[in-house]
């Protein structure tokens, strides 16, 4: 069986091999945890706050800087998956799940900010993310935040990584 394809692509200093390797045991963790068991390919770039500010502005017309942003290739529900078998990259058999976009300034500034580490934030912000590729929202603050928010703590757990 196919393995998933992550490419981590930094166009910032400070980005190490490990962070690179850290971000994707978080996809592996994450998709594992929402029983996603489907060669599939998840696409991240780590970024500064200008190029997230214009990617933000580009393409959800918000004219700001962000911590992180999540492009799915499908309009999925929680718990609802691609069919591998009809939604396969025909050339490299990988279920093109999405993009991640990452602002490596909001993870030291918000680590900073929460009072954790660096790598707690930014697998957070990498959990987050590919829960919003899965069809996660957050933009009530209601049940689905609520359920997203549950899916996060404990996927960050399984990890050994807490507040």
């Amino acid at each position: 069986m196919k393995r998933h394809y992550m490419p981590v692509t930094a166009d910032v200093p400070g980005v190490s091999e490990g962070q690179r390797a850290l971000i994707r045991k978080v996809i592996r963790t994450a998709l594992a945890a929402e029983r996603v068991d489907f060669p599939c390919e998840v696409d991240v770039r780590v970024t500064n706050d200008d190029t997230i500010h214009q990617i933000n502005r580009e393409m959800r017309q918000v004219d700001r800087a962000t911590d992180v942003l999540s492009f799915p290739m499908f309009d999925l529900t929680p718990g609802e998956l691609p069919d591998p078998e009809m939604d396969a990259d025909p050339g490299t058999g990988l279920v093109p799940l999405g993009d991640m976009v990452i602002s490596w300034e909001h993870v030291a500034a918000q680590a900073k900010e929460y009072g954790h580490s660096n790598r707690r934030e930014l697998a957070y912000l990498v959990v987050h993310s590919v829960l919003h590729l899965l069809g996660y929202d957050h933009l009530d603050e209601g049940v689905e935040k609520a359920r997203m928010r549950a899916r996060e703590e404990a996927i960050l757990a399984e990890l050994g990584i807490t507040r």
